[in-house]
C-alpha cells in the first residue's frame, strides 16, 4: 500500500496517457486487434452492463492502462486487453475514466485480467504474468484463439493467484465464486458470419444472452404462442 507521502508524489489520472499507445506492425495484425482485442472484451463489458446493471461497484475496462506502484515506475503502466475491477465507483466522480491508477481507487487492484494473444507474442505468458501477480491480480485469463499451438499452451487457460504464484485453473466455464461469474467460450455469430466469442455464465454453468438472443428467444416464444412479433400492438 502507498504511503501518504508517496501518494502526495503520484501523478493524477489527468496527466498520464490512457494506453500504452503501441503502434502495430503490419495491416493484418491491425485488423485482428480491431475485431478480437477490442471487439470480444467489449460483448463482455456489454453483457456485464446488463448482468451487473443496478451494482455501482464495478467498473469493466477494455483496453485501458492500468497505474500501479509495484512496477519499477508508477508513470508506466500496464496495458491489459480487459480488466475488471470491484469494490470501485463506475463512473469515478461521475465521471469516464480514461485510465486507471490504482492509488486513486482506494489501492484497489483488478480483480480479473484478459489477455489475448496475438500474431506478436506479446509475453503474456511470462512478462504480463509476473507483473499481475506482483499487482495481486487474482483471476489472469489469456485467449489464444490462433496461436495457441505455436505458444504451446491450450487456447483459453485460467489462472488463479495462490500464494503470490499463478495457477492454472480446470474447466470451461470456470465459475469465480469470489466474483459469482463464470467465463468461458462459445460459437456465436457476428455479422451472419460464425465465431468463436467470450462471455459471462451463471453458477450452474448456463451463458448469459446476449440483448439480441434475449429479443430472439422472446420473438419465439411469441410466435409459439400465434403472436406476429413484427405486428405487435401499438
Amino acid at each position: 500500500m502507498s504511503s501518504p507521502d508517496l501518494k502526495n508524489a503520484l501523478p493524477s489520472t489527468d496527466e498520464l496517457p490512457c494506453s500504452d499507445d503501441t503502434p502495430v506492425d503490419n495491416v493484418d495484425r491491425r485488423a485482428w486487434r480491431s475485431l478480437d482485442q477490442n471487439f470480444l472484451p467489449n460483448v463482455l463489458l456489454f453483457l456485464l452492463n446488463t448482468i451487473w446493471a443496478k451494482r455501482m461497484d464495478w467498473y469493466f475496462g477494455v483496453d485501458m492502462a492500468v497505474y500501479h506502484t509495484t512496477g519499477v515506475n508508477p508513470r508506466v503502466p500496464v496495458v491489459p486487453d480487459a480488466f475488471l475491477s470491484v469494490g470501485v465507483e463506475r463512473k469515478k466522480g461521475g465521471k469516464s475514466r480514461t485510465s486507471y491508477a490504482v492509488w486513486e481507487e482506494n489501492e484497489i487492484v483488478p480483480i480479473l485480467t484478459l489477455e489475448m494473444v496475438s500474431q506478436t507474442p506479446g509475453g503474456e505468458y511470462d512478462e504480463k504474468m509476473a507483473i499481475y501477480a506482483k499487482l495481486g491480480v487474482l483471476y489472469y485469463v489469456i485467449y489464444n484463439r490462433e496461436f495457441w499451438r505455436r505458444d504451446q499452451h491450450q487456447p483459453f487457460e485460467v489462472y488463479k493467484l495462490v500464494n503470490g504464484n499463478y495457477q492454472l485453473q480446470i474447466g470451461e466455464p470456470y465459475w469465480m465464486s469470489e466474483i459469482s461469474l463464470g467465463i468461458g467460450r462459445y460459437q456465436g455469430i457476428v455479422a451472419g458470419i460464425p465465431q468463436e466469442l467470450l462471455s459471462w455464465y451463471d453458477e450452474n454453468g448456463d451463458r448469459y444472452l446476449t440483448a439480441e438472443e434475449r429479443a430472439e428467444k422472446l420473438a419465439q416464444y411469441l410466435r409459439s404462442v400465434g403472436i406476429d412479433p413484427e405486428n405487435l400492438p401499438s
